[in-house]
């Protein structure tokens, strides 16, 4: 499976909560499948999507979810012991690890070889990580919100990317659109 088909099977699931999506192809890809108010695209921040996501958590009740991908959570490596450090039970972080940067050509990261986002994730504090394979991701994730605890599932799949038009929506309505969503 590649980081699509994994959007593909998590969107109805996705559906009745807050999304934070990382930017470049994944919010490509989700906005594709099933565009939602709840949804929040990332047009032009590398890295930051769990971060909002961990502080939109902080400040009101409602599950959030973020989607990163591997490289940039490696681009943002401050935020594990940030998310470890601040619990927000409403919280789940998927890290998308299909061990390329997807949205720049596939080249690969790191994570692609021999670094762990699992075991970093854990290495800062965070208590409920697990690590599944593209298959096991929708199961992983209905577990996740069942438990009501903060988790950080790293879904290992396979590079690739599909052909998708680009989010034509101004980053204003989509910010304005989500805050609405937000605020229901």
């Amino acid at each position: 499976m590649i980081r699509s088909e994994i959007l593909y099977e998590i969107a109805p699931i996705l559906s009745d909560h807050l999304v934070i999506s990382n930017i470049g192809l994944p919010s490509q890809e989700l906005h594709l499948i099933d565009d939602q108010p709840t949804n929040f695209y990332m047009l032009g921040t590398m890295g930051l999507a769990s971060s909002i996501g961990l502080g939109l958590s902080l400040v009101q009740e409602k599950k959030v979810i973020a989607i990163d991908g591997d490289g940039a959570v490696l681009s943002n490596l401050g935020t594990l012991p940030t998310i470890a450090n601040n619990v927000a039970n409403n919280f789940i972080l998927i890290i998308i690890d299909n061990g390329s940067y997807g949205s720049t050509g596939d080249q690969p990261t790191y994570a692609g070889k021999k670094t762990s986002l699992a075991a970093i994730a854990k290495a800062c504090g965070c208590e409920n990580v697990i690590e599944c394979s593209a298959e096991q991701t929708s199961e992983t994730l209905k577990g996740a919100l069942a438990s009501n605890r903060m988790t950080i599932i790293v879904a290992k799949c396979e590079s690739g990317n599909v052909k998708v038009p680009v989010i034509t929506m101004d980053t204003v309505a989509i910010r304005d659109r989500f805050m609405n969503a937000v605020k229901t």
